[in-house]
């Protein structure tokens, strides 16, 4: 009889697009998404924590990124028993799932209904450096509210948000935009009713970041060569119709008044077109009276991300600090968050249209931001580590550990082999713990213990001489009794 082959052992590796987090780095997002919570709950949103997977027919076609539906998703049919059970996904953001909640459960909410959600979102699609297939997002969106004094909240409130999590003032801009007034310049252009045309004119516009004011007037015309010498073909429109999209995406002034007056020689008579500028106006006109002036937020028709998804305002906010990439070149942070008006989500299950605007903040590039600032350690403190002399005595090890944390500080027993003493400083080392305790036979019938302060013993050890060595002890004896007391000061010192 052959020999049965064992079955190969799994690979232990990390699924391609996905990582782990371990303990400072979910602390950071943990203790930063508290932040977020506060100020959202301070402008009067609930939260809500909704499932997260749903029906591929819930999520419908709502990725902006992606032409085919539910490209991009994390899909599977449920089984059973004559084979055609429902399509399943997991969610690829937090605003479709909101539509079918609010659809679902509408007589039983507000109107408005206000509301903000934290959780993961997946995309299945190709990862890079920094974009995983699992990410964080952070949403807070207003349903049923049409007018645009909800998103001008969203936009003072999403500056609150950014400076409480430490972004400060001069470091970020919130910039706005309408959709409205892009169909405004698709009208003065002839194109309002040509779908194909239209959206192969909101690709291109969506690229104006990437290839600037020349590049855009190249893709909607005759075409242009990219960097690599590849040619791509052009819409195949006329310069002269190509003029309205250029004079929008380049409208941009001193002021807002400025900025205003271009639009509107964009749009032309465009009924549309001018509505877009008045909401703008007015979005403007609200942030200013509560205090947030252009130098936090500024109307801006540059921001054409996600315009083929939204219909009306769209914002976006942008970090303006630079960095060095990869090769060691300064460029600016970037985006970190965005958000606007779309009305037509909710309606794909009522059928009626329900206005809604709201906002996303990526977490980890906010995360990452933080630490390009400074305003997050890269290392959490671990916890205070009460050593093991005597394995007989755990009972009295954990009436100290008890004690401790009754007075809340973080803190543990050592639950290792305590064989070799070495061994559990290197533990609390490799914890990046503060402080440890030691009680061996005599500190315990002499009724002390001792302290040691493991942040200054290291200090001491990388730069003090041995007079200074004696002159700074990093151990203390104390009473037992002092324990709490000694600790909390020595904590207190370590700032």
């Amino acid at each position: 009889m052959a020999k049965q082959k064992k079955a190969p052992r799994p690979k232990a590796e990390t699924p391609k697009g996905f990582r782990d987090y371990f303990g400072a780095e979910v602390t950071e997002r943990s203790e930063m998404l508290q932040k977020i919570a506060g100020v959202y709950h301070r402008y009067g949103f609930d939260a809500l924590e909704s499932s997260a997977v749903e029906t591929v027919e819930a999520l419908g076609k709502f990725l902006p990124d992606v032409d085919r539906p539910n490209e991009g998703v994390f899909a599977w049919q449920e089984a059973d028993e004559d084979g055609k059970g429902d399509w399943m996904a997991l969610r690829y953001d937090l605003t479709a799932p909101l539509a079918r909640v609010y659809a679902q459960h509408r007589n039983d909410l507000p109107t408005p209904y206000r509301r903000y959600a934290m959780g993961p979102v997946w995309r299945n699609e190709k990862p890079g450096p920094g974009r995983f297939r699992q990410f964080y997002q952070c949403d807070a969106d207003t349903v049923g509210a049409a007018s645009v004094a909800a998103d001008a909240e969203i936009c003072s409130m999403l500056s609150d948000t950014l400076e409480t999590v430490g972004i400060p003032r001069g470091d970020y801009l919130i910039r706005v935009n309408n959709r409205k007034v892009l169909n405004g310049v698709l009208e003065a252009m002839g194109l309002a009713d040509g779908a194909e045309a239209r959206d192969n004119v909101l690709r291109t516009i969506d690229k104006f970041d990437k290839v600037g004011e020349n590049g855009v007037r190249e893709l909607l015309t005759k075409g242009r060569l990219d960097a690599s010498g590849a040619f791509i073909d052009g819409v195949g429109l006329s310069d002269a119709q190509a003029d309205p999209v250029i004079a929008f995406l380049t409208s941009k002034a001193a002021d807002a008044a400025g900025t205003l007056a271009n639009l509107r020689a964009a749009v032309g008579d465009s009924v549309v077109g001018l509505q877009g500028i008045a909401e703008l106006e007015t979005i403007a006109e609200l942030v200013q009276a509560q205090g947030y002036g252009p130098d936090r937020i500024e109307i801006d028709p540059s921001v054409v991300r996600g315009l083929g998804y939204y219909t009306g305002p769209v914002f976006e906010a942008e970090l303006t600090f630079e960095i060095f990439d990869e090769k060691g070149r300064k460029r600016q942070f970037g985006s970190v968050s965005g958000g606007g008006r779309y009305d037509d989500l909710v309606k794909r299950f009522t059928g009626q249209e329900v206005p809604a605007t709201g906002v996303s903040i990526g977490v980890d590039r906010l995360l990452a931001a933080l630490r390009e600032k400074g305003r997050v350690q890269s290392h959490a403190q671990g916890p205070v580590v009460v050593t093991v002399m005597d394995r007989d005595r755990m009972a009295d090890y954990q009436a100290m550990v008890a004690e401790l944390r009754n007075a809340g500080i973080r803190a543990e027993v050592y639950l290792g082999n305590p064989k070799n003493f070495g061994n559990q400083l290197k533990y609390a080392d490799k914890r990046n713990s503060p402080v440890a305790i030691i009680e061996g036979g005599e500190e315990k019938a002499n009724g002390v213990v001792q302290i040691k302060d493991l942040i200054l013993g290291a200090k001491i050890a990388e730069n003090a001489t041995l007079e200074e060595w004696k002159e700074r002890p990093s151990q203390y004896e104390v009473a037992r009794g002092d324990l709490v007391a000694k600790v909390r000061e020595i904590l207190e010192g370590q700032g």
